[in-house]
């Protein structure tokens, strides 16, 4: 019986991997899209449509921002909200539930992103306005990055593929701190007590043992209205929002609502919300850019930092808690593949311009482009990582590989994990 768990459990997260890696070729024709339609003809209608004013009312209630705006501030609080929920799973029932396994990952991804920032800072050092980007390279996007890894096909052991995948949600989670600490300025303490009251109701309805979805939607929608009224960027209300979301129902043992809830959302951004976000971000005007432009100490920060940076931040901070003690190299993983790894977390795409435009745009900064560094930071480590990869993996992981990885370490996954009803028994009781 536990045979046929482990068979299922490790089909899921076959299957999860597959879905992630499409998501990120829909993630790469979508940029693609936006370069070449901003530096074509069309250059116009592309301007006219991500600035184009939406405006919502309802009394005296008004909520006027470009398409732009809606998609970074609103669509993306409902990427941190599915970020939010595999979080809340991994660490309560899955592989960041055991502290040893998650020890690694974790120390990876805190030297993935202190090296970038200390990189970026270095070469952007007495620029003011500059060092507000310093965040940017810090971040790694899962799905190009694994993308990346599915062009390498069966080679890939799962055991390396959850590594990735457990670094990104840590990942995330830095990621979610630096935009509540350093990027958060002009606060409304009327809008922060409403969203105070709004998760006081949230967690009211998590210990009555509420499961339907529809009553935390609604609230998190009014607390989303405050908390972008507070001066707190409005997509930390997804990640709020996450951890009153019942893991487990208690009155049907065999029901998952938190997953269920992971299920339903997965496929909405990875095909609908992250390539329009990608489009509607990645329309770079190549017209004049040349060497210089690149050389700036903006893009040539973010680009060095996301190449250098995250391996040597990845695979230093990981080598050295596998030399002390601390941690362990997970089964089947060798430190060329590690190093592999550490190339593929420099790919930044998503997270590095959803920062980026808290940096720059938002704030109205001109006289440089951040996200020619990305790309480029980026296409340089995905390439980097691949050769290195390929050379690094001989041959098929093969069965017995993918039968001894981690089973639990799964991102933004797209099914419930085996039975609910044993995931649960391991959660919390009231959440």
């Amino acid at each position: 019986m536990a045979e046929t768990a482990l068979n299922r459990l490790m089909g899921e997260l076959r299957n999860f991997l597959r879905l992630e890696a499409s998501s990120g070729m829909i993630l790469f024709i979508a940029a693609v899209a936006a370069i070449v339609i901003a530096n074509s003809p069309l250059d116009r209608f592309y301007g006219l449509l991500i600035d184009m004013p939406v405006e919502i009312r309802v009394g005296p209630l008004l909520i006027a921002k470009p398409l732009l705006l809606w998609i970074n501030d609103g669509l993306m609080a409902v990427f941190f909200l599915l970020v939010g929920l595999e979080l809340k799973r991994e660490v309560l029932v899955g592989e960041l539930s055991a502290p040893r396994k998650a020890l690694l990952p974790a120390v990876g991804a805190a030297g993935g992103m202190a090296a970038p920032a200390v990189i970026y800072a270095a070469v952007n050092w007495g620029d003011p306005v500059a060092l507000r980007g310093w965040a940017i390279p810090a971040a790694t996007d899962i799905a190009f990055a694994l993308a990346v890894l599915t062009l390498l096909g069966d080679r890939v052991p799962i055991a390396l593929k959850a590594f990735l995948v457990s670094i990104a949600i840590f990942d995330d989670v830095g990621a979610i701190v630096i935009i509540a600490m350093f990027y958060t300025e002009n606060l409304s303490a009327t809008a922060l007590a409403v969203a105070a009251v709004c998760l006081a109701v949230l967690a009211v309805l998590n210990r009555r043992g509420v499961t339907e979805f529809a009553p935390y939607l609604v609230i998190g929608l009014i607390m989303w209205i405050a908390v972008l009224r507070s001066g707190v960027h409005a997509t930390l209300t997804g990640v709020l929002l996450a951890l009153f979301i019942p893991l487990r129902d208690r009155r049907d043992p065999d029901r998952a609502p938190l997953q269920e809830l992971e299920h339903d959302l997965h496929p909405v951004v990875a095909y609908g919300i992250l390539p329009a976000f990608a489009f509607a971000n990645a329309g770079i005007t190549l017209l004049g850019v040349g060497l210089g432009t690149l050389l700036h100490p903006v893009p040539l920060g973010i680009a060095a930092g996301l190449f250098f940076g995250k391996q040597v931040g990845v695979f230093g901070f990981s080598w050295l808690a596998v030399k002390l003690g601390l941690a362990s190299l997970p089964q089947g993983v060798s430190w060329p593949a590690v190093y592999g790894v550490a190339l593929l977390c420099g790919i930044g795409f998503t997270m590095s311009l959803f920062i980026g435009s808290l940096a720059f745009l938002e704030g109205g900064v001109v006289g440089f482009d951040e996200r020619l560094g990305i790309i480029f930071g980026s296409v340089l480590s995905g390439a980097a990582g691949y050769l290195v990869l390929r050379s690094a993996l001989r041959g098929p992981s093969g069965a017995g590989a993918a039968a001894d990885a981690p089973t639990g370490a799964r991102a933004r996954a797209g099914a419930p994990v085996g039975n609910p009803s044993e995931s649960a028994a391991s959660a919390e009781p009231r959440s």
